[in-house]
């Protein structure tokens, strides 16, 4: 069935927008019970830090009191000293430390100088509670404090003296020195969290319109309670979060108004639902230009395409649609690739047929010298067949590299490799990285061959003690090669001045193919060759070329 673009857009967005509008209820309430279990978690997450926090706050205090509670001038009834070593021990921090008889009388605080007269304790209650505790610590629920005018909570620590006298050392704490614990900036937004004690007064708060010291405001929060729970308080609904901490016997309730946690689903929902009315015109409007336009370029793409089969030169096509244009560009694209490779086949083929020659010319040099420098047949099919196993080593990193070059470390470990001893130390490589094109590669291969055939049949590798050392460096001029074996045999060497196969390659294919400056320097053990190779040095050229 042939259709129109605009009949399958249209029918497209139908069965895009009716579906959907169905499912975004599903998802929509999918996405309000994932959203209330986030929140829940957060919350959970939230209340349990501050615990934390607290807690951690509250038992830094007590160890603080265990340390100064064994302090020798508090032993030894000096209470002046104490005071001094106490001031200097809680200068950087919030806390202030109050020693209390067993008739509730301050004995000091060093919120005041020490002499400074001082009244009973503030929170007589705590106090005693704290003496009938059987020698644990305890935590106060806040107070007011007239030594500090302001609202406090306190940490004891009960103690004796030598001569068995109780008393207790307490930390004081402003009650705004918690503040950290409700720091509204690690709230979500909207919601508030305080921090209430064992009567239900509020210790500190996030919110500045809940007081410290005064009962919180949502009485119907359990007592003790652990989670996340829904508040009606004067007809306001709260969604409210607590948790209760055991080391101080104070809860941490964070609360925010159902319409506050709830606006975001609301809110999303509205959205939603806009969105998708919007979507519906727009999609619906825009059907019949879009299959419009898309019509045109389709229409342009099958004459390129066209052309394309023809062989012809493509341009790229601008285009509205970014589809169109790229299927275009791309169209333009494999035009040219065909026609470049087309042409790299035609060059791959000459290069092929002039790199066989080259092989051939190659083999049959190797051959000729082979014959003449054989002294029976087992020898002549033994070197020849290891010469065309150093070319053939040579030719698979020439194809395995043709891109990037061969390594010339690469390229003499794979060449050296049939003849070097059971000891590699024998057999040195030196020199810093170096590319050399295929036909420079092929050349020096064979000659680092050769090379060691020699070393192998008459030099340093004809022993057991002999080393060659083979080096490298790269100049401003060129390439400098140096082969030099140690510790040869002169003596069981052939005629030096009888020029073999290997003599051969280095003097003609170096000096011919790539230019190169030779010398060879006889030691007294053993043979040195020194290589120049200037640089852009290029191999002969045509099929006649020879090594």
């Amino acid at each position: 069935m042939t259709r129109p673009f605009r009949f399958y857009l249209t029918s497209l967005l139908l069965i895009a927008i009716v579906p959907a509008f169905i499912f975004s209820l599903v998802v929509l309430k999918r996405s309000v019970d994932a959203q209330e279990q986030v929140i829940t978690a957060l919350l959970q997450a939230s209340t349990g830090s501050v615990t934390r926090i607290v807690e951690r706050d509250v038992e830094g205090m007590l160890t603080t009191l265990k340390v100064l509670s064994t302090a020798p001038a508090m032993e030894g009834g000096d209470m002046e000293a104490f005071y001094r070593r106490a001031s200097t021990a809680l200068a950087d921090t919030d806390s202030y430390l109050i020693v209390i008889d067993r008739k509730h009388n301050q004995l000091m605080n060093t919120r005041v100088p020490f002499g400074t007269p001082l009244a009973k304790a503030s929170d007589p209650a705590s106090v005693e509670r704290a003496f009938t505790n059987n020698g644990a610590p305890l935590v106060s629920n806040v107070f007011f404090g007239q030594t500090a005018e302001k609202w406090v909570f306190n940490v004891y620590l009960p103690a004796k003296l030598p001569t068995g006298e109780e008393y207790l050392l307490a930390l004081t704490q402003n009650a705004e020195s918690m503040a950290k614990a409700v720091n509204r900036e690690t709230l979500s937004p909207g919601w508030n969290a305080a921090l209430v004690d064992g009567n239900g007064k509020v210790i500190i708060s996030s919110d500045t319109g809940v007081k410290a010291g005064e009962p919180f405001f949502l009485d119907k929060v359990p007592a003790i309670s652990i989670g996340v729970r829904n508040i009606t308080e004067n007809g306001t609904a709260y969604r409210v979060a607590t948790e209760f901490s055991v080391v101080t016997g104070w809860r941490i309730i964070a609360w925010a108004p159902r319409t506050t946690v709830d606006a975001p689903a609301t809110w999303s929902f509205l959205w939603l639902s806009l969105g998708g009315i919007i979507f519906a015109g727009i999609a619906i409007a825009g059907s019949l230009a879009i299959a419009r336009l898309l019509s045109q370029g389709v229409k342009l793409v099958a004459l390129d395409a066209r052309r394309l089969g023809a062989g012809e030169r493509i341009e790229p096509r601008p285009h509205m649609i970014a589809e169109v244009e790229t299927v275009s560009a791309a169209l333009a694209k494999a035009a040219a690739s065909r026609t470049k490779a087309e042409g790299e086949i035609r060059f791959l083929m000459r290069e092929v047929a002039h790199r066989s020659k080259n092989q051939l010319t190659v083999i049959q040099s190797m051959l000729n010298q082979s014959v003449h420098s054989a002294e029976s047949v087992a020898d002549f099919a033994d070197s020849f067949r290891k010469r065309i196993a150093g070319l053939a080593r040579s030719t698979d990193l020439m194809i395995a590299n043709a891109a990037q070059g061969v390594d010339f470390r690469e390229l003499a470990q794979n060449q050296l490799q049939p003849f070097t001893p059971d000891d590699p130390k024998r057999v040195v490589l030196s020199g810093p990285p170096l590319r050399l094109d295929t036909e420079s590669a092929q050349t020096l291969g064979m000659a680092l061959h050769e090379l060691a055939t020699n070393a192998t049949k008459y030099g340093a590798l004809a022993n057991t003690t002999g080393v060659v050392k083979l080096s490298w460096s790269l100049s401003d001029e060129g390439i400098a090669v140096r082969w030099r074996e140690e510790g040869a045999d002169i003596e069981a060497q052939t005629n030096p001045t009888r020029k073999g196969f290997g003599t051969l390659v280095l003097e003609r294919m170096l000096g011919m193919a790539l230019k190169a400056e030779l010398e060879r320097i006889m030691h007294p053990d053993g043979i040195e060759w020194r290589i120049n190779i200037p640089r852009n040095a290029k191999g002969g050229e045509g099929d006649d070329a020879e090594p």
